[in-house]
């Protein structure tokens, strides 16, 4: 499915894939089922601040042991947001951008999304790249060498592009991954460990359960009731080159 809008909001909605979208973390979902000893550690080393997220995703994903029909097979099993769909169609019909910010894997989230005929969504993620039969490599086009916090992809980065083109951005995020770009954007809706950073951090936001609660706010956000004015965005030096 394609599809061609013409945009006149001036508010353009970032969301995040895994745990947002999805319901579950789809990268941690193939560790699970697929990883090779090891990948453990690396997940105990990054929570523990020993390395960073962008060398944490890319020794997990050299650890997955999988061919490609048995990836295909996994993420046919995966659920999506029952209210995604509906949250998608109203924001195209009120004229805003919505594209998908996420730093996992760019052939789940377009795999899963085509279930709901909805691939056809702007992504913005890392790259899983099949090396040999059951050997994979992640890849990170979207990555900064000024990112503040070493993520493969560096979501502050492309927050501040949409901000120069629309001027508005509503985050919709659930994790870790979504800390540093929710301090930059005009409105968050919030859910998981989000919502906890958010309050710590005094960001405009409001906590949701998922797309239902979303949904339902998005009369509010169109209309100025949750957020009047556009907060100041950071400036990010390499933000144009990204």
């Amino acid at each position: 499915m394609t599809t061609q809008e013409t945009y006149v909001s001036d508010w353009t909605i970032l969301c995040d894939f895994d745990g947002t979208v999805a319901v579950d973390d789809t990268t941690d979902t193939l560790l699970e089922r697929f990883g090779r000893p090891g990948w453990e550690v690396l997940e105990s080393d990054w929570r523990a601040g020993r390395i960073n997220s962008h060398d944490c995703m890319a020794g997990q994903v050299a650890l997955l042991d999988m061919d490609r029909a048995e990836l295909d097979a996994h993420l046919a099993q995966r659920e999506v947001d029952p209210a995604f769909a509906a949250f998608v169609k109203t924001t195209h019909a009120d004229g805003i951008h919505i594209e998908i910010l996420s730093d996992g894997l760019d052939y789940a989230i377009r795999t899963v999304l085509a279930r709901c005929d909805l691939d056809w969504l702007p992504i913005t993620s890392n790259r899983l790249q099949l090396v040999a039969e059951r050997e994979w490599r992640l890849e990170f086009p979207n990555a900064s060498a000024l990112c503040r916090v070493a993520s493969g992809t560096c979501k502050c980065v492309r927050a501040a592009l949409a901000q120069s083109a629309r001027k508005r951005t509503l985050l919709i995020g659930d994790g870790a991954s979504d800390f540093c770009v929710a301090e930059t954007a005009d409105f968050v809706f919030a859910k998981g460990k989000l919502i906890a950073h958010c309050v710590a951090k005094d960001i405009p936001h409001a906590a949701i359960g998922g797309f239902a609660d979303a949904l339902a706010l998005l009369p509010a956000l169109v209309s100025g009731k949750l957020v009047a004015r556009p907060r100041v965005a950071q400036t990010l030096p390499d933000a144009a080159s990204a």
